[in-house]
């Protein structure tokens, strides 16, 4: 677990945690996935989320934990109010990681987000073999594309019309950031 520290810096620093989900979690995930804005999120995050879905979730991340992965739940003043994963990719690519994440819509533009990108790429690159971890940001989506920015990541490229979303279709910004 990882808690921010007390001392001067942003309100969102001091007031941000990163946690290891657990079973016992399954309702308050269902919960923020349920409520989550899903504008900017794969198609693969069922609608509804269900308790079952979660369970489903919740024991996968727990095989992998620490070794394909890192899978924590965003808390701000101790409340859930999202979810953040790094998570390795296979074959030639091992080396790298995906980061994904969301925060609730209510929580947002509070600097919530990037504290936790901040503290998961610190424990991703101390935790997991991979020498960079790579965020891709459908193109609209300005707010994430800074909090990846504000957090040392690059724009290395774009894919054009990539993304199929909802009948949208937009170009996938390909950001890197590097141990």
């Amino acid at each position: 677990m990882h808690i921010a520290a007390i001392g001067g810096g942003n309100t969102a620093m001091k007031k941000t945690e990163i946690r290891k989900w657990t079973t016992n979690d399954s309702g308050k995930l269902a919960d923020i996935c349920s409520r989550a804005d899903r504008a900017y999120l794969s198609n693969r995050l069922p609608d509804p989320y269900t308790t079952d879905d979660a369970l489903f979730w919740l024991k996968m991340t727990e095989k992998n934990e620490g070794n394909q992965g890192i899978f924590r739940a965003i808390l701000y003043e101790g409340e859930y109010v999202g979810n953040i994963s790094v998570e390795k990719k296979e074959d030639v690519y091992a080396k790298d990681a995906e980061i994904g994440y969301f925060i609730l819509p209510e929580f947002c533009s509070r600097g919530i987000a990037t504290e936790a990108v901040r503290q998961i790429c610190q424990e991703a690159f101390k935790t997991l073999d991979i020498i960079r971890i790579t965020g891709l940001v459908y193109s609209p989506n300005i707010p994430s594309k800074r909090v990846l920015e504000k957090n040392g990541f690059v724009c290395e490229g774009l894919m054009k019309q990539a993304v199929d979303k909802n009948g949208s279709i937009y170009d996938l910004c390909i950001y890197g950031k590097y141990r």
